[in-house]
């Protein structure tokens, strides 16, 4: 099974140019009210401060998340939205064989959603990969969870034999 979450790359494009116009916006009004009152430095700072950590949360959460399952191996990636076909400094990429993986988990935190993978290496180690999936739609968490399932449901089955 092959999924990406690539349709969200323009919202998320939009997103980042509405906040820039209103902190631009908040910029001119600060200059206009700048003169006539004290408290407008106080007000100003709060609402950098706000849109500073709102770009930073954008920042954070903006990833392109890429699954696919076909054939012996599972390849699993998550790379930047912006910027990322030129600079890949926020990429996470992951290649294992489908035996190696014996739990996954999927974790919901607000507005932050993560997929967990929980692997074995060729000597036993067990080890854990997390991704960011918080772009990804509902429909295709789904799918990954089906299919991870099915995964997993194989490994233990073989272990048994």
């Amino acid at each position: 099974m092959r999924t990406n979450n690539a349709k969200v790359k323009n919202t998320i494009i939009s997103v980042y140019f509405i906040l820039i116009v209103i902190s631009i916006t908040f910029l001119i009004v600060f200059k206009i009210m700048s003169n006539e009152s004290a408290g407008a430095w106080l007000l100003m700072a709060g609402l950098a401060v706000f849109f500073v950590l709102l770009l930073v949360l954008m920042h954070h959460v903006s990833k392109f998340f890429e699954y696919d399952s076909d054939g012996m191996k599972v390849v699993v990636a998550n790379r930047g939205l912006l910027f990322a076909d030129k600079f890949n400094y926020r990429e996470h990429l992951i290649e294992f064989e489908k035996h190696q993986l014996y739990a996954y988990k999927f974790r919901n935190i607000i507005f932050y959603k993560t997929l967990t993978f929980y692997l074995k290496n060729s000597r036993g180690k067990k080890y854990k990969e997390t991704f960011n999936i918080t772009l990804v739609t509902i429909k295709k968490r789904r799918y990954m969870r089906q299919s991870l399932s099915k995964m997993v449901k194989a490994n233990i089955k073989s272990s048994t034999d």
